[in-house]
């Protein structure tokens, strides 16, 4: 029974090879017959060790595990993202770009065996918990992930929402391995969140990830924050941090909002006639106000595509830290009555040609996470107020002119304004130290923006006395 399974499959894979051999012959310099008959040999290797499983193997194993398993390791054995998808994961996948799925919320891949983290998602478990870009996890439920394929791994994730997982993480920095409980839950994912910074009148929008509404939940924001702010912002800071990517027409549609032409991406297989060239089309939808892209090292594959593009195209600033580098092309192959495989066809260029594999997008202005604290007066410091015979602040003479009426107002609301001076300090040191410099970059624009048609009037003036002269 074996054997005869074993031949019928094998015979299948004869006649698909006999297929291509025409083409094989047409574009390549080795003789086709050459080229089948090793092929065939190592066909026969894997009918040899797959009739070995089935024969000798500990436990009774199904065709259906044997198979799929070789198929998969085939193709991970490749690079860390291609693989085999049976029918429930390519279900999965498919919900997932459309922004709701179940598990822990965490973009994960393969490095060197073990499972590493590109980012946590937004408001789901993995980010309540304290995950981090960077994160290698080690153990799940005390299982060791060495060993595993990354979609086994990931399926030892997945499970019912409210039920709990043990993860075992190693982190640069710390010596002890770090261990994590989470509950599963059901991932929503909002790819688009914004915020009008009133007092500021600075645009902020956060980009979660790239998925099916991610282009029209953009545009819907841009109008909210005009609409917030009575008018224009300044700028916008678009905040692509712990974005792990996701669709490549989503990425190509967010940065065409931006641009009014030119180059967005182009894929590059191994090819030269398979190159795509993905454009802007006509009109910046923002009118070409100043733009900062925030990025940091879980921004990866489609979030570096929009920054790389803006960068190119000195459309944008981009700050923060060095991005994650996936700059490949999986695309997914649905293999009719089974599931699909993914498997890399080509590479993401930026518009000037740079490979973003391995490589990621290098910040123009590299701002790394910190937290702000005042610092103390320093003891014997002195001001001009305080040195001797100095002359005195023409606001005090006015002050002291109204009276000592005021004076005792000002009394009573002492401790009213200690108070009020406390909550200002408190709210002028951000959370988000990137943020906040983000902001400061724009507000130094819009600054530059103002006098720089007086910098040209005055030395278009100049350039004529000159003349003159």
């Amino acid at each position: 029974m074996i054997k005869k399974t074993l031949s019928l499959a094998t015979a299948f894979l004869f006649l698909a090879l006999a297929l291509s051999v025409p083409f094989e012959r047409a574009n390549s310099a080795e003789p086709a017959e050459d080229k089948s008959a090793e092929t065939y040999r190592l066909l026969a290797l894997f009918g040899d060790v797959f009739d070995k499983i089935k024969e000798d193997y500990v436990e009774e194993v199904t065709d259906k595990k044997v198979i799929e398993s070789a198929i998969n390791g085939m193709l991970s054995s490749l690079d860390p993202h291609s693989g085999y998808l049976n029918e429930e994961s390519f279900k999965d996948m498919q919900v997932q770009t459309k922004g709701e799925f179940g598990g822990l919320g965490i973009e994960v891949t393969m490095d060197s065996g073990w499972v590493k983290v590109v980012s946590p998602i937004d408001d789901t478990p993995a980010f309540r918990a304290g995950i981090k870009s960077g994160d290698y996890i080690t153990h799940i439920d005390d299982t060791a992930v060495l060993g595993l394929t990354l979609t086994e791994a990931v399926e030892k994730m997945r499970g019912k929402p409210k039920t709990k997982i043990d993860l075992i993480i190693r982190r640069e920095g710390t010596t002890e391995p770090l261990k994590f409980t989470l509950t599963r839950d059901i991932i929503k994912i909002n790819p688009v969140r914004f915020e009008a910074k009133v007092d500021d009148n600075v645009g902020y929008i956060r980009i979660n990830s790239f998925s099916e509404k991610t282009t029209d939940e953009l545009k819907k924001a841009l109008k909210a924050i005009n609409k917030e702010l009575g008018g224009e912002p300044i700028g916008y800071v678009i905040d692509v941090r712990n974005n792990p990517g996701g669709l490549l027409d989503q990425a190509i549609s967010v940065a065409d909002i931006f641009l009014d032409g030119g180059e967005i991406v182009s894929t590059r297989s191994r090819h030269l006639e398979d190159t795509t060239r993905f454009n802007a089309t006509k009109g910046d939808l923002t009118g070409g106000l100043p733009l900062v892209v925030l990025i940091n090292e879980g921004s990866a594959s489609a979030s570096e595509i929009v920054a790389g593009a803006l960068q190119d195209h000195r459309r944008a600033v981009i700050a923060g830290t060095k991005s994650f580098g996936k700059g490949s092309v999986q695309s997914v192959i649905p293999i009719v009555n089974h599931g699909a495989i993914r498997i890399t066809t080509a590479r993401y260029y930026t518009p000037s040609g740079v490979s973003i594999q391995a490589e990621g997008i290098e910040p123009d202005i590299e701002i790394r996470p910190a937290k702000i604290e005042e610092v103390a007066k320093v003891e014997g410091g002195i001001s001009e107020s305080e040195l001797p015979k100095a002359l005195a602040s023409e606001a005090k003479k006015q002050a002291k002119a109204k009276g000592k009426d005021k004076d005792k107002a000002k009394g009573k609301d002492k401790d009213r304004f200690k108070a009020l001076d406390k909550l200002d300090k408190e709210a002028s040191t951000p959370d988000d130290y990137q943020l906040a410099r983000a902001i400061d970059i724009l507000k130094g624009i819009a600054v530059y923006r103002q006098t720089e048609p007086a910098f040209k009037k005055d030395g278009a003036e100049a350039d004529k006395q000159a003349a003159k002269k």
